[in-house]
């Protein structure tokens, strides 16, 4: 099998991938969204879950799949208290069939981020 790396323009110099393909499977790394498109900071729990998902959207189209091929999403979330939050955006951005998903609560590596996600999709090659 051969790994290919989903890249995107204007990717920071991260020790990291935006996402890999390997096979039919695509491996997005976490998605964080402390600010948004115009580089106005994101501080509450939803405005940082939307743009997370905005961000995956981006990068799930660069390896010609979108948000409906997700089918396991890990939540890494700060804070317990803001599960409903977060979930409150999740679900506009998801309908049945939901991907399998688990959330994690727990600190993360930059002051700022409330929460981060990652991604597995499932698009095959030949779609």
């Amino acid at each position: 099998m051969t790994k290919e790396v989903i890249s995107l323009p204007n990717w920071p110099d991260h020790p990291f991938s935006p996402a890999v393909r390997a096979g039919d499977y695509i491996f997005l790394s976490g998605s964080v969204g402390t600010v948004d498109a115009d580089g106005k900071e994101l501080k509450t729990v939803a405005e940082q879950t939307a743009q997370c998902f905005e961000n995956m959207k981006r990068t799930l189209a660069a390896a010609g799949a979108s948000l409906d091929d997700l089918v396991k999403l890990t939540v890494f979330l700060c804070d317990a208290a803001e599960f409903g939050n977060m979930n409150k955006v999740y679900r506009q951005y998801f309908k049945m069939p939901y991907p399998a998903r688990s959330t994690v609560i727990g600190g993360l590596a930059m002051p700022g981020m409330l929460l981060e996600i990652e991604g597995i999709a499932y698009k095959p090659v030949d779609e």
